[in-house]
């Protein structure tokens, strides 16, 4: 297979960077907002308006002056992007005035050996597009006037980029999409259901979300520190392990809502929020140093609410008393992750350092047991069956002031096809009256049903459809 270019975009804050890439893109990855610095991590996706294939990064912005502390490590963040480029977009607000910061960049592409286009955001006009005025004094012959926020000028950007993606000999999208099924044909005749897990990595701040990224990936890819927050897009991040690909959704830390102090935070919880909707399998990260806290417990509401399959990774368990042997370490660990968080039960828990990288292979082993464990649900008979033979043994009480008693007649299983990689059934149950099935013997039929059909990680979802029934 033919190898595809990467493209970096750089350039000081809030010059539009994550406006471009998200047009490059063709959806909204990046958070774009005036507050600079916002873009933190190094984001990756494929380039959609190319007729050549490539992957485009956005990075952090370079040289921000921030007032907390991430200058040094967004710096480099960049210089680890340029150093990996086959093309640079440099990019300057066409509106301003040349900065320091703009021609300390200049002096560093110029030294690079990659190919750099000049891209002069925000000339929203045509007028703006004879400006070129003190950039042409940066030395970069190739230029280009653009507006990411209005989409001007990205027809000739595209052919632009095309021209150069040519010169560093990348495939055509079409002879890709050709050669990929040509390999399909020869390698794969028959489906081998080997499609890509998405794993969302969810927790609140400072929990060691971007150090368990790293420390899987064996690489500096996200930036950790103790400053909490610092992760502020959802991230996907592809991953291939022992033959099975994986997407990692790396997503912000989601503070509680009284505590979000500014509109990017709000943003970045929202991402996290769809994170979890669209991922196969949400890894809860746990600060057991600290313990489990209210936001924990909201988090994983949210995953048990969207009814995802799920796994808990015990963070920082190094760091939970140390100098005690490990067995009464682990029921302690236990006994208070299944007490805080009970209603995701049905979630396993694996203890890890992120920072020391210790128990992460451990963590591949049990996505794969859950998503083994996700086909082994019953069929609409066994299902009626085992729900007859639990109303007989334990049937429903009448609730207060009633003589009304739940009864099922029949119950049917339905898969959402869009999460078919690890699928979860929603049990329909077709019963006299929906409004009799409590919380107490929903639980008693998810239990039934756990028994009898083990799905570790996979939540057991019921929807009720009161039924009229001829007499």
């Amino acid at each position: 297979m033919q190898e595809v270019p990467t493209i970096a975009i750089v350039g000081r804050p809030n010059v539009g960077k994550s406006a471009i890439f998200n047009r490059m893109v063709g959806r909204r990855i990046a958070i774009v907002h005036d507050e600079p610095g916002v873009t933190r991590d190094r984001l990756t996706a494929p380039c959609k308006i190319t007729d050549r294939a490539c992957n485009v990064i956005d990075t952090g912005g370079i040289g921000a002056n921030l007032d907390d502390g991430f200058a040094a490590q967004v710096a480099k963040e960049a210089d680890v992007a340029m150093q990996t480029a086959d093309l640079i977009l440099f990019v300057l607000d066409s509106r301003d005035h040349l900065t320091p910061i703009d021609e300390n960049i200049a002096n560093y592409l110029r030294r690079s050996e990659v190919p750099v286009i000049l891209v002069l955001n925000k000339a929203d006009h045509e007028k703006q597009d004879l400006n070129l005025g003190e950039f042409a004094g940066l030395g970069f012959d190739d230029y280009i006037f653009i507006s990411a926020a209005h989409g001007r000028g990205f027809g000739a950007f595209a052919s632009k980029l095309d021209g150069k993606l040519k010169e560093l000999n990348a495939p055509l999208k079409d002879e890709m999409e050709q050669e990929d099924e040509e390999i399909e044909e020869e390698e794969t005749p028959k489906a081998t259901g080997n499609a890509p897990i998405k794993v969302a990595i969810v927790g609140r701040p400072n929990a060691g979300k971007s150090s368990l990224i790293n420390a899987i990936l064996e690489d500096e890819r996200t930036i950790v520190s103790n400053i909490a927050g610092t992760t502020r897009d959802a991230i996907d991040i592809p991953y291939s392990r022992d033959n099975q690909p994986y997407v990692l959704i790396d997503t912000a830390g989601m503070r509680p809502r009284s505590k979000r102090d500014t509109s990017v935070e709000v943003f970045s919880a929202m991402r996290s929020e769809r994170a979890i909707r669209r991922a196969d399998i949400c890894l809860l990260v746990i600060d057991i140093a600290a313990g489990v806290t209210q936001q924990d417990r909201r988090i994983a509401g949210i995953i048990a609410e969207e009814g995802k399959p799920c796994i808990i990774i015990v963070n920082k368990f190094d760091l939970f008393h140390p100098n005690a042997p490990k067995k009464p370490r682990m029921e302690e660990v236990e006994e208070h992750i299944r007490r805080e968080l009970f209603f995701i039960s049905y979630a396993p828990f694996i203890t890890v350092s992120a920072l020391k990288a210790e128990g992460i292979p451990a963590i591949f082993t049990v996505i794969q047991k859950v998503k083994k464990s996700s086909q082994n649900w019953p069929s609409t008979g066994q299902l009626n069956r085992l729900l007859q033979q639990a109303q007989q043994v334990n049937p429903a009480s009448s609730p207060s002031g009633s003589t009304k008693r739940l009864k099922i007649y029949y119950a049917t299983t339905a898969i959402d096809p869009k999460y078919m990689t690890i699928p979860v059934p929603k049990y329909v149950l077709f019963v006299n009256d929906k409004n009799l099935l409590s919380d107490s013997y929903s639980q008693y039929l998810r239990n039934t049903i756990r028994q009898a059909y083990p799905q570790s990680g996979i939540p057991i979802i019921f929807s009720a459809r009161s039924r009229i029934r001829n007499s």
